[in-house]
């Protein structure tokens, strides 16, 4: 969390003065009018309860640029909170868009030799290896705390297992090739694989309805509309905001929402109501080189699905061998409520959707 204004600076109504980092998303603290900030009701690291006063605002000040003054002093709007129960850390009182510290290391000339180690403490993780023998410790943010313990808590409780599969995406790669420029004319979007995945899944949730559900205590919830979770990386982590409605959406829309939720987590603006829910989630680690792996379920939904990397790779045509772009996948599923057939049909059903793009789009299910 971190001030960009003190005590005694002058800020602008709509001015950020504070971002406030929540277990979820990053929140930014605006001043609701004009005036001189006289004092924080709290300090670095301390919490500050829902709906308590974040700090006193004197708007009767003038701007030191002949800033038109307001009405009266009084205390500001309460900090927001990441849910109604958990409360939030304050904002520091720090100086007028001051940078943060660099990490700390030490210098060479006075680096440990041999074995030993110096240890450190910074807010910020170092960006390279030096080779000074420092041991760097940095705190773990709110939003990396909740995902640890949020995934931790799926391992424990869910019966998780994993089926594979491979899909052939030449045919999907000819239909961007055919139609893609007309696409992005018609619709001002590309269209990309995320896209082509969405619409395979929620097509094959509607046949296997039971990929769609959840346990709630000694309960199946099998839901009748489709929100499929996106992961997103952010400068603060990887999240996964929403789709909401996946049913209802064509291939452009879900681009055009996806494009959306892209630029909002680059610049760190990705909201509570975008992540809240989800009945499916999709992550895509072939973005980073990914080839294989085996995602974990993102509580309390029941499945999930990974794409990963397309590459060249030797298989077998009509009884010929071939050079073909191949992805590999893997769904995630809780064993608890998906059988494993319900999970190889959903999976094969992706497959074979995304690998003939025409059966989808004249939707005919497999």
């Amino acid at each position: 969390m971190f001030a960009f204004l003190g005590p005694g600076d002058f800020v602008a109504a709509d001015e950020i003065i504070a971002r406030i980092e929540t277990d979820k998303v990053t929140v930014d603290i605006t001043a609701p009018e004009s005036g001189v900030i006289k004092e924080y009701m709290a300090a670095e690291g301390d919490t500050v309860d829902v709906g308590s006063d974040f700090y006193i605002l004197d708007v009767d000040a003038q701007a030191p640029a002949g800033g038109a003054p307001a009405a009266a002093p009084k205390a500001a709007e309460p900090a927001p909170a990441a849910t109604p129960a958990p409360a939030a850390p304050a904002a520091p009182a720090a100086a007028k868009k001051a940078a943060p510290p660099p990490p700390p290391r030490a210098a060479p000339a006075q680096a440990p030799t041999g074995g030993q180690t110096q240890q450190l403490t910074a807010k910020k993780a170092p960006t390279s290896i030096a080779g000074t023998r420092t041991e760097t410790r940095v705190p773990m943010s709110r939003m990396r705390l909740r995902i640890a313990d949020r995934l931790k808590d799926a391992q424990n409780t869910a019966a998780m297992l994993t089926t594979f599969n491979e899909i052939d995406m030449s045919g999907y790669m000819q239909l961007r090739k055919d139609f893609g420029d007309k696409f992005l004319k018609r619709h001002n979007i590309k269209l990309g694989f995320m896209s082509g995945f969405i619409k395979a899944a929620t097509i094959a949730m509607k046949d296997q309805p039971v990929v769609n559900a959840v346990i709630d205590g000694n309960d199946m919830v099998y839901r009748d509309f489709i929100d499929i979770s996106v992961a997103v990386s952010t400068p603060k982590g990887l999240v996964v905001p929403v789709l909401r409605n996946t049913q209802n959406m064509e291939m452009q829309d879900a681009e055009k929402a996806l494009a959306e939720l892209a630029v909002k987590g680059r610049e760190g603006k990705i909201t509570l109501e975008d992540m809240t829910g989800g009945n499916f989630t999709i992550t895509n680690g072939g973005v980073f080189g990914s080839m294989m792996g085996t995602p974990i379920i993102n509580p309390p939904q029941s499945a999930i699905l990974g794409m990963h990397a397309t590459k060249m790779r030797p298989v077998v045509v009509g009884g010929k061998i071939e050079a073909r772009p191949i992805m590999y996948v893997a769904l995630t599923y809780d064993h608890r409520i998906i059988d494993g057939r319900e999970a190889v049909l959903f999976l094969r059903q992706v497959k074979e959707l995304v690998e003939d793009p025409r059966k989808m789009l004249l939707d005919l299910g497999i």
